[in-house]
């Protein structure tokens, strides 16, 4: 943990002639210790997390071939365009901003600070909850694998899935923490995608000709195509990357660009191949969590989902991080993880939150929806509409005209899909509400 001095740990002021300004606590949890490198498989831990094995059905399905290969590889481009802005913003003016709200509240005032932190805390808590269902997706595939009694059902792996990665955040206190744990990811990543690539190729080798139209009536077409939108964005995006660089040692803003050039080139590539190979193999008939699809020896596909189950775990813990060290800081969790004041205070708070996302998860496991609406409400607003203004604002004097329109032009295309997606997000999840009952067994 880090020490903080009684000087340095007095809150600091935005704006020291703003009225409204927001006090900025220094944090509890350990920053600018980690090397790009270690960034650099952070993130690439949240790109190549067990999401991938939905993007087969979520994203291809209802885009096709031609569209779902541009979008995929669109958005890349424009995720990497924006990570990078925000970025360059990390030290805008003179000082570090740690938390997205910090950079935010900074540039724009205290209701930004407040609005950032609200979509920012939505975003990470529906990302929370989709890792929750796909770690539950993984047990139930795994039980049914060796038994067909349906016994243990959905919603009770669901409960299973949230107390292991309750356990877990208990047992790491902060971000920086995980160390040996992104290598553990990274090798469960590689487990399930050459699996899932592996199995998906030789289905698809064997398997007669495909349907690769999109399905649908042309109404539910229009919407899913809006929702598959807001999926390529999520696949890409944190929604908290002030608060991952904030870990990387100096100079930030160089380390982090390393970082994110590595994030969005060898770090998708896993993510493409079993994407593509996946909607290949299966077509149209692609479900949103690609081993359900798979056929192949038990022994394989059970190792295939017990990684991804393992993965989702770490992986969850990075996107809960800003939650967990907002806490902490607010109640003065600092020094030893394991002195008696500070694991009980894990224990109740990251329990309790992780009780509430493993409820809601079991209540609507609709992940595909639930990838729609985050990607709709908080993904498009902070990473896309917020990192154009943000830097259009503080960058005001030195971009020409042609620079500003461009941003401008950002901000309003990138604002209308995000209302665009966030009506076709919501029409599902009512459409599968009603063809479904609270606590399905999916």
């Amino acid at each position: 943990m880090m020490e903080c001095s009684d000087e340095d740990s007095r809150p600091q002021k935005m704006h020291e002639e703003d009225p409204l300004s927001v006090d900025i606590p220094e944090t509890a949890h350990q920053i600018s210790k980690d090397s790009w490198f270690q960034v650099g498989f952070v993130l690439t831990t949240g790109i190549n997390s067990a999401y991938v094995l939905g993007y087969s059905g979520t994203i291809m399905v209802p885009l096709g071939w031609i569209f779902g290969v541009v979008g995929l590889i669109a958005a890349t481009a424009i995720s990497l365009y924006a990570n990078t802005l925000i970025a360059n913003l990390h030290e805008f003016g003179g000082r570090r901003h740690i938390r997205y709200r910090d950079l935010a509240g900074y540039i724009y005032g205290r209701k930004a600070y407040s609005l950032t932190w609200g979509l920012q805390y939505v975003n990470l808590f529906m990302i929370n909850t989709g890792f929750i269902i796909l770690a539950g997706s993984a047990l139930k595939a795994v039980y049914v694998l060796f038994r067909d009694d349906h016994a243990l059902k959905l919603p009770y792996c669901i409960v299973i899935a949230g107390f292991v990665c309750a356990l877990f955040a208990i047992c790491i206190p902060h971000l920086s923490a995980l160390r040996i744990w992104l290598g553990f990811s990274t090798f469960f990543s590689l487990v399930y995608i050459i699996i899932a690539f592996v199995l998906s190729l030789q289905d698809g080798i064997k398997a007669p000709a495909r349907d690769y139209g999109i399905p649908g009536t042309t109404t539910s077409k229009i919407f899913t195509t809006i929702g598959a939108a807001a999926n390529l964005v999520f696949a890409f995006n944190t929604g908290m990357l002030p608060e991952i660089q904030a870990t990387v040692r100096k100079p930030v803003v160089d380390n982090m660009l390393k970082a994110l050039y590595f994030q969005f080139t060898v770090g998708v590539l896993p993510m493409y191949l079993v994407t593509f190979v996946g909607y290949w193999a299966y077509g149209s008939s692609t479900s949103s969590y690609l081993l359900n699809n798979v056929t192949g020896p038990v022994w394989v596909k059970a190792m295939a989902n017990i990684s991804a189950f393992l993965q989702t775990v770490i992986a969850l813990h990075i996107f809960a991080s800003p939650m967990y060290e907002y806490v902490d800081t607010k109640y003065g969790i600092k020094g030893s993880a394991l002195s008696f004041r500070n694991l009980s205070f894990r224990i109740a708070v990251r329990g309790g939150y992780l009780a509430i996302n493993t409820l809601v998860s079991a209540l609507l496991p609709f992940l595909g929806d639930f990838m729609s609406l985050t990607g709709a409400i908080s993904t498009f607003p902070l990473t896309f509409i917020l990192a154009n203004h943000m830097y259009l604002v503080a960058k005001k004097n030195k971009l020409n005209s042609l620079q500003k329109l461009w941003h401008w032009l950002n901000v309003c295309f990138f604002g209308s899909m995000s209302v665009a997606a966030a009506i076709a997000a919501l029409r599902l999840i009512a459409v599968d509400s009603k063809a479904y009952h609270v606590f399905a067994d999916i």
